[in-house]
């Protein structure tokens, strides 16, 4: 199909502009460790020799992203100096400058310009029947604002503050380049993405399965089943040169120097916690809730010694460790096992019965829930990894939107612990508010003619999350119990979001499970 003319996108530089001006208008906002933690990696790139970055630990923030991204903040060094050069002293801790504030805010902002290209690409690849003459309610328009304007992305990057957009950008391009059937640039992009950041290892196997089964094999028999005579040697020639390349430049120095166990120590550091410190709105949450009220319950019945009770908490980010008390203590190996469980239907699913580029994102985003909901340690930004590729399908089906509207809210309320600082809290309720009344407006219209996008139960779900924040925001740090308790509001918020984002993920699973093989409603334009 033809591109669409300059015209039809005139809508899409105000929208990245007027997203791109609030950006800017956050930079005198609260920052998090995170802030420290960038500024600490501009220093260790910068000040030491390359044989040091993995070994350096002055700080307690010390590098744990791979290679890529530690050459990413060297190059961002480089400029980062003509702004503050105190910044770039290792010893300089929690060092925040004016001048390095303005810097560090900056560069998240113009590196953002790789995430409004990927989600420039991915609107060019939605798709339906039947287009609304206003721009306001073309799926297309309505995509890059879920996009462009998502509230979890916003606060996680320009108020707490990391790089998730640069990195989204990298994905959803990908993303873009497999519907265009552009299947070596696609495995290009995903390659360097985990070189920067090796949480998305979570959809690797989404990727790894497609582009086998739907790349590397050219042909299908009639009733669909796999056809072995038609594998292509050349193009898996092609797509392991493609991503063994990638990993040998970022990996290759490190195997040189002898320095690649003190590398995987630091990306995978299983000694932290079963949860970070901001519990994820997981299984885990709901297991670790479980497991602290029959404790209580057993003190209670006098079946549990209170002196047996562990002292240390469930979560961790620093080194730490737990033991659950009454039901089964949790190893790394344990959530690798649950983790795979609950990918492998759809990895099957997608190798059996492959529908195309629809097939693979729906399995990117089970690969991403699944690792969200039983990964090790999981940070609760990481529901973003599902978010944002699941908008593609909100705008082009009523059930998906449905399911959208269930995850993107309780997700993005999940994210509010991390913003917990008085001025920040009209901020954050603003911005959710408006994008959430957005979300539900903008698809209720689009499917206008198709009915409710939400049944009952799910609505009185949802409606209960207004009066759980009121309690945790306002009410419970009024009462005396915050002083003895103050996890309580944390646990409260994970435990009722991970009851959606539960939900939400089975329904996800039901859908991809039971949908046709057919895909005529999303192509590459």
């Amino acid at each position: 199909m033809a591109a669409p003319s300059v015209s039809t996108w005139s809508w899409f530089a105000p929208l990245a502009f007027g997203v791109t001006l609030l950006k800017c208008l956050l930079i005198p906002a609260y920052h998090s460790t995170d802030f420290e933690v960038h500024r600490n990696w501009l220093a260790i790139t910068h000040s030491l020799p390359v044989s040091q970055w993995y070994y350096e630990a002055t700080s307690q923030w010390t590098l744990d992203y791979p290679p890529f991204f530690a050459w990413f903040e060297y190059l961002l060094s480089f400029i980062a100096q003509y702004f503050d050069k105190e910044m770039l002293v290792v010893q300089n801790l929690n060092y925040a400058s004016n001048a390095t504030v303005l810097f560090q805010r900056l560069s998240v902002i113009l590196v953002d310009v790789v995430f409004i290209y990927g989600v420039m690409e991915c609107c060019k690849c939605v798709k339906r029947i039947k287009e609304s003459k206003e721009i306001i309610e073309r799926p297309a328009f309505i995509l890059a604002v879920l996009l462009l304007w998502n509230f979890g992305l916003l606060i996680v990057d320009h108020i707490h503050f990391q790089y998730n957009g640069f990195l989204f950008g990298l994905m959803l391009l990908s993303v873009a380049r497999m519907f265009q059937e552009r299947h070596l640039e696609s495995a290009l992009l995903f390659a360097i993405l985990m070189n920067f950041k090796h949480i998305f290892l979570y959809v690797a196997p989404a990727y790894g399965i497609y582009l086998l089964r739907s790349y590397c094999f050219t042909e299908n028999k009639q009733d669909g089943s796999i056809q072995w005579r038609s594998f292509s040697c050349s193009r898996l020639f092609a797509l392991g040169f493609i991503v063994c390349s990638v990993f040998a430049v970022s990996f290759g120095p490190f195997i040189a120097m002898g320095q690649l166990p003190q590398v995987f120590a630091r990306l995978f550091p299983f000694k932290r916690g079963l949860c970070h410190a901001y519990w994820a709105p997981n299984f885990w949450a709901l297991y670790n809730v479980v497991d602290k009220v029959l404790s209580v319950i057993d003190v209670k019945l006098q079946l549990l010694d209170p002196a047996r009770l562990s002292k240390a908490s469930m979560t961790g980010g620093l080194v730490q460790e737990f033991q659950h008390t009454v039901l089964p203590s949790v190893s790394p190996f344990t959530t690798l096992v649950c983790t795979l469980l609950s990918i492998m239907p759809a990895i099957l699913h997608l190798w059996l019965r492959p529908r195309g580029p629809r097939g693979f994102l729906q399995c990117l985003i089970l690969c991403a829930l699944g690792s969200f909901m039983f990964g090790w340690h999981v940070h609760e930004k990481a529901i973003l990894i599902a978010i944002l590729p699941l908008s593609l399908f909100a705008v082009e089906n009523r059930k998906d939107a449905g399911t959208y509207l269930i995850l993107v809210t309780t997700g993005h309320l999940s994210l509010f612990p991390l913003l917990f600082t008085g001025p920040e809290m009209p901020l954050k309720i603003c911005l959710m508010l408006m994008f959430t009344v957005y979300s539900f407006s903008a698809l209720q219209a689009l499917f206008r003619k198709e009915g409710s996008l939400l049944n009952l139960p799910e609505s009185i779900y949802l409606s209960g999350l207004i009066p759980l924040q009121v309690i945790c925001e306002i009410v419970y740090p009024l009462t005396p119990w915050q002083q003895r308790f103050p996890f309580v509001p944390l646990l409260l918020i994970s435990v009722y979001c991970s009851l959606g984002v539960t939900y939400s993920w089975i329904k996800l699973y039901v859908s991809f499970l039971r949908e046709p093989r057919t895909d005529r409603k999303m192509k590459a334009q």
